[in-house]
């Protein structure tokens, strides 16, 4: 059988020399001229098009291994993930929706008075919520010393209720004795109340069984 095959090739070989061979010298340069034309072809169909098969190949393995590498350091850090989300939506106080502007009025005013404040100017309070919070915003002008006005912001951050300046504007009263604060404040409310603790509902029923009376 490989005797046959190298016989045929071998054959066939001699056929094409000797076809070659009858051509023409232009018929020759015309025939060498339409091979390496249609090797030229066939490489910019099938071969040029893939050279850069090979480093889209190794950006994607390369990308593949960075986004593997976040998703594991991700994972790794889902329990320090989980306790931060604990600890953030355990702080702030639960107040009910219809009493939070009130409540908020008379955080304001309970540090105004504590920290020696002028009456304040209100702008109507607005609201906002994310997953943890009820957020109510509110606008207040007020007219203090400088020790007053830092008493009164450094109470209102220590507030259980959370709190805090988003925006200050400062200037001199007239006389240049004072200072007239522009004060953009927000309180954060959890938007659902705490679960009790099993003490505390062991300490309720404790309660409830003695008050029953005998």
């Amino acid at each position: 059988m490989e005797l046959q095959l190298e016989t045929a090739a071998h054959g066939g070989t001699c056929a094409v020399k000797k076809y070659f061979a009858q051509l023409r010298p232009l018929e020759r340069r015309l025939a060498v001229g339409v091979a390496v034309v249609l090797f030229l072809v066939l490489n910019w169909v099938f071969i040029w098009p893939h050279f850069s098969d090979w480093g889209n190949l190794q950006t994607r393995q390369k990308n593949a291994r960075a986004s593997l590498q976040l998703f594991q350091t991700t994972i790794a850090q889902s329990g320090n993930y989980e306790t931060q989300v604990k600890k953030f939506a355990s702080q702030g106080e639960f107040v009910a929706p219809e009493d939070q502007a009130i409540t908020f009025t008379r955080t304001i005013e309970a540090q105004r008075v504590a920290s020696g404040v002028g009456n304040p100017n209100y702008s109507t309070s607005t609201m906002r919520t994310n997953e943890f919070f009820t957020e109510r915003m509110q606008n207040i002008n007020v007219v203090a010393t400088d020790s007053q006005l830092v008493d009164f912001l450094y109470k209102l951050g220590n507030d259980a209720s959370m709190v805090r300046v988003i925006g200050l504007e400062l200037q001199p009263d007239p006389p240049k004795m004072h200072l007239t604060a522009q004060i953009r404040l927000i309180a954060s409310y959890q938007k659902n109340p705490k679960p009790a603790s099993a003490n505390t509902a062991s300490a309720n029923n404790l309660k409830s069984t003695t008050a029953k009376p005998k």
